[in-house]
């Protein structure tokens, strides 16, 4: 019965390494193929083995037997030769009881112990084949998924253009000192930090402040690296140097705060720090004490006896059931997660989730759709629609996002032929002829230039004042929505135990307020650049308590320092930008912040399996290691002791994957 089972694990092992290679070699790394291809290998070399039997080779004599058992050293070296290697660089190093060196002892006692009784050599090579597989699960969540954070980050400007004697040079950014001027033309990052001296342009900000609204900038505004000339020629003298700008500091941030994240150690390997080196002693005292206690009693000392015991010892001590449970139930959880629309980086970054109870989320593109739409009208003097219908005509001819919003607004085609004397004024808005009749768009400057009086409005968002014929017609609200699923995420979380819930923006105050008194956030701050971001959440690191956890959810490239830099980084995946998903520890794929619920739940009972698979396999394994001591145990208790347990806590994991 027992062989039938070891050859139905083989076989199934063989079925789904061979499919994994065969359909996965484009998502697996080179080093992941090889291992697969081992683990290929070596399972098709034990299973033909096993299906042989030891009365084919017996057949043959002596020579028979000694050829089995090269064969069988041959599939064990093929699988195992990497943790033996580490192992015996391990014992070199002073750094002798790991997972590796146990690992090496129990697959060498029992492989000794099956010379010894000229028994099957399978313990041995499947012990070290399913630990093999864990290894390569693990490694291949993880490494298919994160990547170097900086990689894909594309903020850095390639060039400056320096303008000497007339002419335009293109020079390496930290070439250029503090005071020159460079020149930056539409569609060009803006190289380094400095001043306008001349020229006007919209500018997207979106690479450091997240917000989609483009900066409107004139002379004598200052402007910062990173952001991208959308309009018009700007030349710049610069205030800072290359190594100082702020698209050094936020690529500076994002590969620090790296290295700064705190990270779970393996249980494995803290475990193994006590465990290999008792029961490597409790085995060498089992095979040697008792002996000579025997013969200081003037009795036999039985020294084979007691060298079975203690090699039985080893092979019952072998952790199998922990090193393989233990990365599977992660690594089911982390299949469960993505079924539901969520990306998790890493085992622990799983193990972390469920200790988060404090969010801080930044609001355009998380909490809010990122796109700007009307969403009310203030003083209107006259009908609304026709209100929107002079709006939408004066703003006929601007690519400027707000225009864009006027003319969805209005949603009845543009005849541009009624439309003349257009004449945009940068940083204050437009006027134009609608019909012949004067309309002036913009903000409050054009109006206070043009001389005309209007109201204030106390509205959130950004204020679009319209003049008709000289007079104030009305004030047009745009900004962007909350989040259909935002408010009911918030409530969720906690209910779920959250105790606080934090928002982060680049946006006004009166903006953030409005979206925080909506979502019924904890706190909100506003005005952050990136540096002042990573510096809150550093503070809010600061008043985490107990082993608690604190994630941030963003998706702008600003968003990647902070990203980092939290317990947790969460990002907006379908929307949300490169460098943010590569920095992020678990990407949202379709937005919905709501999935933070479900990452959250699916952590905390995958943990649940792993202290459950802890327990069991601890509890059991002492057993058997107490009964073994003692004689009372035989192979196939040791056996049920390590692969039966294996099973068992495989079996548990599996249940993982159900959300």
């Amino acid at each position: 019965m027992q062989e039938w089972i070891v050859n139905a694990l083989l076989a199934l092992v063989l079925l789904l390494s061979g499919g994994l290679l065969a359909a996965g070699r484009s998502g697996m790394s080179r080093k992941q193929r090889r291992m697969m291809a081992r683990i290929f290998a070596a399972t098709a070399l034990m299973l033909a083995l096993q299906l042989l039997g030891a009365s084919a080779f017996d057949s043959l004599g002596a020579a028979g037997r000694w050829l089995r058992l090269a064969l069988y050293l041959a599939d064990y070296l093929l699988i195992g030769y990497d943790i033996l290697r580490k192992a015996f660089k391990g014992i070199v190093s002073g750094r002798i009881f790991d997972e590796c060196f146990l690992m090496t002892v129990a697959t060498l006692g029992a492989m000794a112990l099956a010379i010894a009784s000229n028994g099957d050599y399978v313990e041995a090579i499947a012990v070290m084949l399913f630990y093999q597989i864990g290894e390569w699960f693990q490694s291949y969540a993880v490494g298919r998924s994160r990547k170097n954070i900086t990689q894909l980050m594309d903020i850095r400007p390639d060039y400056a253009n320096l303008e000497q004697d007339g002419a335009l040079r293109r020079v390496d950014p930290e070439e250029v000192a503090i005071g020159s001027v460079i020149v930056v033309q539409p569609g060009e990052k803006i190289p380094l930090d400095g001043v306008v001296i001349s020229g006007a342009s919209s500018l997207n900000t979106a690479a450091l402040t997240g917000e989609s609204l483009p900066r409107d900038v004139t002379a004598g505004d200052s402007v910062l690296s990173g952001c991208i000339c959308l309009t018009g020629v700007l030349k710049i003298q610069t205030t800072r140097e290359f190594g100082e700008s702020t698209v050094s500091k936020v690529l500076d941030l994002v590969e620090n705060a790296s290295s700064r994240k705190s990270k779970s150690e393996d249980f494995i390997t803290k475990f193994a720090r006590y465990y290999t080196p008792a029961v490597c002693a409790g085995a060498l005292a089992l095979a040697i004490v008792p002996p000579l206690v025997l013969l200081a009693l003037g009795r036999a000392a039985m020294w084979g006896t007691w060298l079975y015991r203690a090699l039985n010892f080893l092979v019952i001590s072998c952790p199998c059931a922990l090193v393989i449970s233990i990365p599977l139930s992660f690594f089911a959880g982390i299949g469960a997660a993505s079924h539901e629309g969520v990306l998790v980086k890493g085992s622990n970054y799983l193990e972390a989730l469920a200790q988060v109870d404090t969010v801080v989320f930044d609001k355009t593109g998380t909490l809010t759709q990122g796109v700007f739409q009307v969403t009310g009208i203030a003083d209107a003097k006259m009908d609304e629609n026709r209100l929107l219908y002079f709006a939408a005509h004066a703003e006929c001819a601007s690519p400027h996002p707000i225009a864009k919003s006027l003319r969805e607004a209005y949603g009845a085609p543009i005849d541009r032929t009624m439309v003349s004397d257009f004449q945009e004024q940068s940083g204050r808005g437009l006027t134009a002829c609608v019909d012949g009749v004067p309309v002036a768009c913009g903000n409050a400057k054009l109006l206070d230039a043009l001389g005309i009086a209007y109201p204030s409005c106390g509205l959130p968002g950004t204020l679009v004042y319209v003049a008709v014929d000289g007079e104030f017609a009305g004030t047009v609200v745009i900004s962007d929505r909350v989040k259909d699923g935002a408010a009911d995420a918030i409530a969720a979380l906690k209910k779920s135990g959250v105790k606080k819930c934090v928002m982060l923006t680049g946006d006004s105050e009166s903006a953030a307020g409005a979206v925080g008194a909506q979502l019924r956030l904890d706190e909100v701050y506003s005005r952050l650049l990136p540096a002042d971001k990573v510096e809150r959440v550093e503070q809010l690191l600061a008043a985490q308590s107990g082993g608690s956890k604190l994630a941030f959810v963003g998706d702008g490239i600003n968003d990647a320092p902070v990203l980092s830099r939290a317990d947790i980084g969460i990002a907006m995946g379908a929307l949300g930008s490169d460098a943010a998903i590569e920095a992020a520890d678990v990407v949202l794929m379709d937005d919905d912040p709501r999935k933070i619920v479900t990452a959250m739940h699916i952590s905390r009972k995958c943990l649940r399996i792993v202290y459950q698979n802890i327990t069991l396999a601890l509890a059991i394994k002492f057993l058997c290691l107490l009964l073994g001591a003692c004689g009372m145990t035989n192979m196939y208790m040791a056996i049920f002791a390590d692969v039966g347990v294996m099973v068992l806590a495989v079996l548990n994991a599996v249940r993982c994957l159900r959300v």
